[in-house]
């Protein structure tokens, strides 16, 4: 029986991931590799941001840059795999959410750009 996927520009298969870094140099160098192995369609910069958490009992502020990673279910577990094993943070900020809505065009670009070789 032929494995059961969902079409290529089904929303449910796509997935926006958020990963924090320290800086834009770092960003850039993740947001690259993700991209450069299939893990990821597109990645977007953003410089700026400000994170407020609690790191080992203190209340940390820092300058961060955030990278906003479009994907596949599909690749997702490899992205996260890849990621925490790239990333210079003992515990990366890697988050996924799914997509409920999307261009059908983009998102057959999306999966295009992600499928395994």
């Amino acid at each position: 029986m032929p494995e059961t996927r969902p079409s290529v520009t089904d929303p449910a298969d796509c997935r926006v991931v958020l990963c924090t870094c320290p800086d834009s140099a770092c960003a850039a160098r993740l947001a690259g590799g993700l991209v450069e192995h299939g893990l990821a369609a597109c990645v977007n910069v953003i410089d700026g941001i400000r994170s407020i958490y609690r790191w080992q009992g203190e209340v940390s502020d820092e300058a961060e840059t955030l990278m906003i990673i479009k994907t596949t279910g599909s690749r997702y577990p490899e992205l996260q795999r890849w990621l925490e094993r790239h990333h210079p943070y003992d515990v990366p900020e890697v988050i996924a959410l799914d997509v409920s809505e999307g261009a059908p065009s983009y998102l057959e670009w999306v999966a295009s750009q992600t499928r395994p070789a």
